[in-house]
């Protein structure tokens, strides 16, 4: 049987650098262009090796694209580690600076070192979804800034009419654009079946608009069907944080926020409305609020309720129902 060889890549906007076995003691280091032709000879030297579990971090598009080409290959065992994980490995190898090369490395153990997860290939289709969501989720952004430019340069007398002009033309750049990704966004969940149905039951939720539908389904079809509704709320970061020990450290319980940061923000104004509007929400919110939490702790908590209603809802496929997420304290 071939053996399994452990290979580290750290991933940059145009470099790739690989630590691959062994020779005289020390890792192997060579470096890819990021880029398909770079892609290309890095595949061509795994093959070259045989058997090789890969390990990267998860860098967003950066990282993506050496991701779908290494996971399309046979012989090729590929994993895309949390790098707040990574860098507590780091640490605990007691590894005190940083760099490219470094990091590769560390990648490289932490293949050898620690439980394999591979990476689930996502579909064409949501993987366009998700591309179409993170880009509507910075336009969003960037809009939001300029009506706030806007407002202000109305109550300004030192602002030119011709800066007052730029601004209302780049809002109206910006909403077009908006409206375009939104259409494709629509017509990408209408040929999925599936999609088209997870996104229905997430407009049930009250408080969740069809904006807000669209941004959440877009971070959780990259999901895999296997992960439980624990290990969805660890990848939203909302998984509670202790740290306490003995009697004398007691430290507030705070959420991890080692996870993905788009989809909190996604899941944020709808439990904000949700909070306010839905009766079960509400009890929940204000009962917390009533055990000593605080209005931004109680709104995590809704938010986290509400990852478990999505989660229960997808399974069976059935529209949200309140009384079954947030009963009633006996």
């Amino acid at each position: 049987m071939d053996k399994l060889e452990m290979c580290g890549i750290e991933v940059s906007a145009r470099e790739l650098v690989v630590a691959l076995g062994e020779q005289r003691g020390g890792t192997r280091l060579r470096r890819f262009a990021n880029s398909p032709v770079g892609h290309g000879a890095l595949l061509r030297v795994l093959k070259r090796v045989g058997k090789v579990r890969v390990v990267l971090e998860a860098t967003g598009l950066y990282g993506m694209d050496v991701a779908l080409a290494l996971s399309a290959e046979q012989g090729i065992e590929l994993m895309v580690a949390n790098p707040r994980a990574v860098r507590h490995f780091a640490q605990a190898m007691m590894q005190r600076s940083k760099n490219d090369q470094l990091d590769a490395v560390v990648l490289r153990e932490f293949a050898a070192r620690m439980p394999f997860r591979a990476w689930v290939r996502p579909p064409e289709n949501q993987l366009e979804l998700w591309a179409i969501a993170r880009r509507l989720e910075a336009l969003t952004a960037q809009r939001a800034a300029e009506k706030n430019r806007q407002h202000a340069a109305g109550l300004s007398h030192a602002v030119p009419i011709v800066v007052r002009r730029e601004i209302a033309n780049s809002l109206r750049f910006l909403q077009r654009s908006i409206a375009r990704l939104q259409k494709e966004a629509q017509r990408r969940i209408a040929a999925d079946a599936q999609l088209q149905r997870c996104y229905e039951l997430l407009c049930t939720i009250p408080g969740v608009g069809r904006v807000s539908a669209l941004h959440t389904l877009g971070e959780l079809v990259l999901l895999p069907k296997d992960r439980d509704v624990r290990q969805w709320v660890a990848y939203a970061g909302l998984d509670p944080r202790e740290c306490s020990s003995g009697t004398s450290l007691r430290k507030r319980v705070r959420i991890s926020k080692v996870g993905n940061r788009h989809l909190r923000r996604a899941l944020y104004m709808p439990a904000l409305v949700a909070s306010r509007r839905q009766p079960q929400v509400r009890a929940f919110y204000e009962r917390l609020q009533r055990r000593g939490k605080n209005k931004s702790q109680a709104l995590t908590a809704v938010a986290r309720k509400l990852l478990h209603a999505i989660y229960g809802m997808f399974r069976p496929l059935r529209p949200f129902d309140g009384t079954l997420l947030f009963a009633p304290a006996s």
